[in-house]
């Protein structure tokens, strides 16, 4: 599996909420902290969906 471009990852945002996203190289996924939701990065191509997006545990 491969991580997503660095220069992606720099101007990609949330589409629910319009913030910056966070890159979980463990979890291969986009984090927006605002909207709540991971998004997956599958084969290093980020899934912007929402109905793809898991929503975060309390503690994430």
């Amino acid at each position: 599996m491969s991580d997503p471009d660095p220069k992606l990852l720099e101007v990609l945002v949330c589409p629910q909420s319009r913030t910056p996203l966070r890159y979980d190289a463990e979890k291969r996924e986009l984090i927006s902290a605002t909207a709540r939701l991971a998004y997956p990065v599958r084969a290093g191509v980020p899934i912007m969906l929402a109905d793809e997006a898991r929503e975060l545990d309390a503690d994430e």
